[in-house]
Formats: C-alpha cells, sequence, structure tokens
C-alpha cells in the first residue's frame, strides 16, 4: 500500500535568514561529522520554508531542498534539544538521533540541526566481540596438563590481592611491591623454576630486588 504523504504549500525560503543560519551553524555540522567519520550525519533543517538547507556527511540519501517532513518544530524550539531517539535509515540500519533547535541573532528559532549517528555499525562490532568473548566450544582446561602451572596460580593470586584493594597493577607502590612479594612468598609462589624472574617482570621490579625483600624476610625470621 502505498505512503500517502499530506500536501501543504511550502513557504518560500528567506535567502538572508538561510545564508546567517548556514554561516553560523554549517562548521559546526562539518566539525562533528569530521570528528565522527564515517558515522555520523548532521542535518540543518531550514525553518523558514520547513526544507533541508545543508547536509554534512549525508547518510540518509537526502538532498539539499527536500522537505524537512518535521512533525514537533515547536516543541524543539521550545525544549532545545529532543532526544537521544532511534529510527530506521533507507538501508534498515538504525540511527540514534538528537535535535536541537538553533537561534538567529533575535532569539528567535530559524532552523533545527539533527544530529544522526549510526550505531548499526557497533551493534556488529559488538554480536563479533560476543561470538568471541562467549567461548563457543571452549573446553574445561586439561587438569593433568596445567596442574603444575605455577604462573597461573601466581595470576590468579596477584589479581585478587589487587581487586581487595582496588590497586591497579600499573599504580603499584614500592610498598605495594614489597607487600606482594612477601606475600607472594608465603603462598610458596618462588617454588617454580624462574618464579622470581616471573614475579619481577610482572611486578615491574629487578629481580635483585626481588631477592633483596626475600632476603630481608628471611633475615627477619
Amino acid at each position: 500500500m502505498p505512503i500517502s504523504m499530506p500536501r501543504r504549500k511550502t513557504p518560500k525560503a528567506d535567502d538572508a535568514a538561510r545564508g546567517a543560519l548556514l554561516a553560523r551553524y554549517a562548521h559546526i555540522a562539518d566539525s562533528i561529522t569530521t570528528l565522527f567519520f564515517p558515522y555520523a550525519e548532521v542535518v540543518i533543517h531550514d525553518l523558514s520554508d520547513q526544507t533541508i538547507a545543508y547536509l554534512s556527511n549525508n547518510l540518509s540519501k537526502r538532498e539539499i531542498g527536500d522537505d524537512s517532513a518535521l512533525e514537533d518544530v515547536e516543541e524543539t524550539a521550545r525544549e532545545r534539544l529532543v532526544g537521544p531517539y532511534e529510527k530506521l535509515n533507507w538501508d534498515g540500519r538504525r540511527m540514534r538521533c538528537v535535535s536541537t533547535a538553533l537561534f538567529d541573532d533575535a532569539g528567535n528559532a530559524a532552523g533545527v540541526m539533527c544530529i544522526n549517528f549510526n550505531i548499526a555499525a557497533f551493534e556488529e562490532m559488538r554480536s563479533t566481540l560476543d561470538l568471541f568473548l562467549r567461548g563457543a566450544g571452549v573446553v574445561a582446561q586439561p587438569v593433568e596438563l596445567f596442574k603444575d602451572d605455577w604462573q597461573e596460580r601466581i595470576n590468579t593470586f596477584l589479581h585478587g590481592w589487587l581487586r581487595e584493594r582496588q590497586i591497579a597493577l600499573n599504580s603499584l607502590t614500592r610498598d605495594h611491591r614489597r607487600e606482594l612479594v612477601e606475600a607472594l612468598h608465603e603462598q610458596g609462589a618462588f617454588k617454580g623454576k624462574s618464579s622470581a624472574n616471573y614475579i619481577a617482570k610482572v611486578l615491574g621490579m629487578g629481580r635483585a630486588t626481588v631477592y633483596k625483600h626475600l632476603r630481608e624476610m628471611k633475615d627477619g625470621d
């Protein structure tokens, strides 16, 4: 069934007003689409004749001079910002949008800027990431193969220690590192071959410093 569009008389554009509108806001539209290229489109609607006055990074396949088809101009002018809301693009992709009123020197609403963001591209990325993160076909770690995996045990203890104290690995202080060496020693982490070297690398310490802390612990005993 064909879509019937209401017929209305289109007012004549005010060339001076449109020129002022574009001089003030067109570069802002271009700045937004340049920053978020190729995902964002910005459309400037001229309220003097209800048509599209400017298109930056055209994703919607509309043209300058097309009817704006704006239904809530008064609300947009009153609220100044409408959205974010979603709409469907010509290719079936979802767009997330905001519309904001544009004002002239007298404070009257002269136009509407619509920023349309293609979120479908990010939904596709999320689907791909979900596929990998879900781990289809991943089996439990073979116990016999990894029963002596001291590196994993060190990693598990280390990150549990960090979570409990809400500390990031890259923000450890000298005292934190000393505490960790002591805690790892108590857990028997240094019994593994080359474990001291591994711990030194993970904690960002020199191997000599690790051995120094271990000696101090023995001397203290």
